[in-house]
């Protein structure tokens, strides 16, 4: 019954499902994993102490960001260079842009530093002059943005002056000194009338949030890919093995056979030598079907008649 497991067509489907099965459970794994990954890392950063209450340390020691260093008091020593404009920042759902200056140190390298927000859209609102001369500043550390950070406008084309993302690759390009993979946003504007703080934001890939739980839509959504393939297997096995049941049990017909010799479509059906439309089934002398000595397929067997002529040797 089971034997149509070995035509090629069966030994493909076998084969996919083989493959498939596995492979949707290990990406349904790698999504779960994912998931969990955020909520030990969200869970240790609701463990860590607020920034302010943690002790600065330099730049050079909290490089590179992660997400333990990220959030951290970072101080830096030296004077402001090039200033640039982010727009479309918002802080408590209004709209706004950053300040943002190149803080040039004795090593050469530029820390960005975030002074502030301000309401409005830049060029039309006035920015507060940056400190001269040389200047300490302590700030929290943050990674350097990309494209899926909220807020970044990464389509370009912004006026001399902005950017839309604060990040060293695109600012090394804006200015003629190295950039520190990393960036300060001060909690001390030190100028309290006009621009306002920006908080630190937590790490991405750390929070619970709706990436976060697509990840667990995903992992569910592969475990049901690799149920269905197992029920659309057993399925088609199930119908297959119907169909050959049905075909030994006679109750359906082999439409791949050949007709049955006995049938009505027989060859002796109307060629045989004992076919109604032989030749002697009208050359009886009565004019009967049945006259002829090749009627039934043998010679006459009825009594004779001694005062009856003799018919079978006729003259002609």
């Amino acid at each position: 019954m089971y034997r149509f497991l070995l035509t090629p067509r069966w030994w493909g489907i076998n084969l996919f499902v083989v493959l498939a099965i596995p492979f949707c459970v290990f990406m349904g794994t790698w999504q779960l994993g994912r998931f969990e990954d955020r909520v030990q890392t969200h869970a240790a950063a609701e463990k860590q102490p607020a920034p302010g209450t943690r002790a600065a340390k330099p730049i050079d020691d909290l490089l590179p960001v992660d997400t333990v260093t990220s959030g951290r008091p970072a101080t830096a020593t030296g004077r402001y260079a090039d200033q640039f404009l982010v727009p479309g920042r918002e802080l408590d759902d209004k709209s706004g842009f950053y300040v943002l200056n190149l803080l040039r140190t004795d090593s050469g390298k530029a820390l960005p530093v975030v002074r502030g927000w301000l309401p409005g859209e830049p060029g039309r609102t006035a920015v507060p002059a940056a400190p001269t001369g040389k200047v300490t500043v302590t700030g929290d550390l943050q990674a350097s943005e990309n494209a899926g950070t909220a807020g970044v406008d990464a389509t370009g084309g912004l006026p001399h002056g902005q950017v839309g993302m604060i990040s060293a690759a695109s600012l090394v390009n804006l200015v003629p000194y190295d950039v520190y993979d990393g960036w300060v946003t001060l909690q001390d504007t030190g100028a309290a009338d006009a621009l306002r703080p920006v908080p630190a934001a937590a790490p991405q890939g750390t929070g619970l949030d709706l990436k976060a739980f697509q990840n667990l839509g995903y992992t569910g959504e592969w475990f049901v890919f690799a149920g269905f393939v197992l029920f659309m297997w057993f399925r088609l096995l199930r119908r297959e093995a119907e169909a050959a049941r049905d075909l030994k049990l006679g109750l359906v017909a082999d439409t791949d056979g050949v007709a049955d010799t006995d049938g009505v479509a027989g060859p002796d059906a109307a060629a045989g030598p004992d076919a109604a439309a032989g030749p002697d089934a009208a050359a009886g002398p009565d004019g009967g079907a049945a006259a002829g000595p090749s009627a039934k397929g043998g010679a006459d067997t009825r009594p004779v008649d001694p005062a009856e002529p003799d018919v079978s040797v006729g003259a002609v």
